[in-house]
C-alpha cells in the first residue's frame, strides 16, 4: 500500500461502503481541507451544486471558502447505494453563518474511486433552508459524530 491508498477498496461489499461513508463524513467534519483533500485523486473531478473543481488544489480552495463561511459545521452521511467501484450517500449538515443564522442542507453525491481506495469523481446536489437555533438537530462537540449520536434516518431526515 501506498501513502496514496485510502482502504477500503472497491469492489466495496456493504460493509465497506458503510465505512467508507463514515470516513469521508468524518474527514469532512474534520473541517481541514488539507486532509480532506488527500481523500481524492490529484486530478478529481467535482461538481458541488454550480461549482466545479479539478484536482486538490481546486478541491481546497472550495472547501476553505465552504468552512469559513459555514461555521460551525457538523454533518452525517448515510449509504443509499453502491455497486463495484462506485457508492451513493445521502447527507445532512448543519451550520451557521457569521451573522447567528442556522441552516440545514440535505443532498445526495455521488462517488467513483480508484483502485487505492482515492475518489476521482465526486457529484454532490445539494438544497439547504434556514433554521432555528431550536431547531437543530446535530449537537455534538465540533469534530467527529460520536459513535452513539443518531444518524439521518434515526433523525427522521
Amino acid at each position: 500500500m501506498t501513502d496514496e491508498a485510502r482502504p477500503p477498496f472497491p469492489p466495496f461489499t456493504r460493509e465497506s461502503a458503510i465505512e467508507k461513508a463514515r470516513l469521508a463524513e468524518d474527514g469532512w467534519n474534520t473541517r481541514d481541507p488539507q486532509k480532506v483533500a488527500l481523500a481524492y485523486t490529484v486530478d478529481s473531478h467535482w461538481r458541488n451544486r454550480a461549482e466545479f473543481a479539478t484536482g486538490r488544489d481546486e478541491i481546497i480552495a472550495f472547501l476553505t471558502r465552504k468552512w469559513n463561511k459555514e461555521l460551525e459545521y457538523r454533518l452525517i452521511k448515510e449509504l443509499w447505494a453502491f455497486d463495484g467501484d462506485r457508492i451513493a450517500v445521502r447527507f445532512a449538515y448543519e451550520y451557521r453563518d457569521d451573522s447567528g443564522n442556522w441552516f440545514r442542507a440535505y443532498g445526495n453525491e455521488n462517488w467513483e474511486f480508484d483502485a487505492n481506495g482515492l475518489m476521482h469523481h465526486r457529484y454532490a446536489a445539494i438544497n439547504e433552508l434556514p433554521i432555528k437555533e431550536s431547531e437543530r438537530k446535530f449537537h455534538w462537540p465540533l469534530g467527529r459524530r460520536p459513535d452513539d449520536h443518531p444518524g439521518l434516518s434515526d433523525l427522521g431526515l
